[in-house]
């Protein structure tokens, strides 16, 4: 029996809603889960955080009737959260669970419900001109900016998911969205880049991102080195950090916030062989290094860095996004005080396993290929892996 094609529960199954959940976890709620996915599902992403306990037993193991065995590993919750990946499978154990008598309730749509998830908080440390707000995808990871001053708004990495979103936002703050913008050709998420364009916003990609074989780049906009846009009175400013990527750049927004894409992150830096693969990947390094010290660190140390991606190993600043001072992470990551040499060591060792279809999500971002809504939400799902394994990145 597939996972989605389970019948109605025997018994009314109560069902919580992502976003809920989500806000106690937040809250610090003591959370209990049932992760009723295959194991090697589970394994690759799930929900967890510090209040938050998780036992994993496949729905295929439960499914003929659930023993009084079964019942001494499946823990208590308050209530207890089934999950599966769309909300099929996991509605039926949780149904069986309540005529067992246990308090159990569904999480509706499952992990693509959890993957639904979009909020954005503002950045309170930008003192540039008009606001800052970054979106938070907390099932990968991914990071994106929304830049709003008078009547315009920019919005830089966003995705194809959330297209709709970018524009709602921007109409919520009485203002036109104007600019849509890529750091890099992505590996993790499919770019909302063209549907924006698509919608008299003008897309920008990176002008070193073309030669990569961008199918589309006649149709868009393209940022070089130092190039300016403006946005209401905030000027946002390519700043070309190759590396992780050889099409790589960064955006200055008000000379107060720099958008670093996948090059820099607040708990890591960026992984190098996503593009050229392993043997590629050393020159990548040296790349991400000379970009890091001399197009970086050159900024003032009050330049707030906010990534494309937060890891599990990240904590957010007081005002709940992922952003750090430049100079507090020059004082607090190795990774950007070492010599070239050691730097390169580093990053090349121990990296984490690539992004799930980084390969086809690269070939859809470059054009080459086309997939449709459902199979680009599909694809991107689990976490983004985009950085560099964050073992010893940082000073104790």
């Amino acid at each position: 029996m597939e996972a989605d094609d389970f019948p109605e529960p025997a018994a009314e199954v109560s069902a919580i809603d992502p976003a809920t959940l989500k806000s106690r976890i937040d809250a610090g709620d003591d959370v209990t889960i049932l992760d009723v996915r295959a194991t090697s599902e589970y394994e690759e992403w799930a929900i967890d955080g510090p209040s938050v306990t998780v036992e994993n037993i496949p729905y295929f193991e439960l499914i003929d009737g659930i023993s009084d065995d079964d019942l001494d590993r499946i823990p208590e919750g308050d209530p207890l959260v089934v999950i599966c990946a769309k909300g099929g499978s996991s509605e039926y154990i949780a149904g069986m669970l309540v005529e067992e008598g246990r308090d159990a309730v569904n999480l509706a749509e499952g992990m693509n419900g959890w993957a639904s998830i979009y909020e954005a908080l503002e950045v309170e440390a930008y003192d540039g001109p008009g606001a800052l707000y970054q979106y938070q995808r907390p099932s990968s990871g991914c990071l994106g900016y929304l830049v709003v001053d008078g009547d315009e708004a920019a919005v830089i990495d966003p995705l194809r998911a959330f297209t709709d979103r970018y524009l709602e936002d921007a109409d919520a703050h009485d203002a036109d969205l104007v600019y849509a913008m890529d750091t890099h050709i992505h590996a993790d998420h499919v770019s909302g880049l063209r549907e924006l364009d698509d919608a008299d916003v003008t897309g920008i990609i990176p002008e070193n991102a073309v030669d990569r074989g961008v199918t589309y780049a006649d149709d868009l906009a393209t940022a070089a080195h130092e190039d300016e846009f403006q946005v209401g009175d905030a000027t946002i400013q390519a700043i070309y950090t190759p590396g992780h990527t050889t099409g790589m750049t960064s955006f200055l927004v008000g000379e107060s916030f720099l958008a670093t894409g996948d090059g820099l992150f607040i708990e890591s830096v960026a992984r190098p062989d996503l593009e050229d693969g392993d043997d590629g990947a050393p020159d990548a390094a040296r790349t991400l290094h000379d970009s890091l010290q001399n197009r970086v660190r050159t900024l003032d140390d009050d330049v707030v860095i906010g990534g494309a991606h937060f890891s599990d190993a990240a904590a957010p600043n007081d005002d709940g996004t992922y952003t750090a001072r430049l100079g507090d992470l020059v004082e607090d990551m190795d990774a950007l005080t070492m010599d070239q040499s050691d730097f390169i060591d580093l990053v090349l060792a121990d990296m984490p396993p690539r992004p799930g279809n980084y390969e086809e999500i690269i070939a859809t971002n470059l054009g080459q290929e086309a997939v449709d809504d459902e199979t680009a939400f599909e694809l991107e799902l689990g976490p983004n892996n985009c950085a560099a394994s964050q073992d010893a990145l940082t000073s104790d």
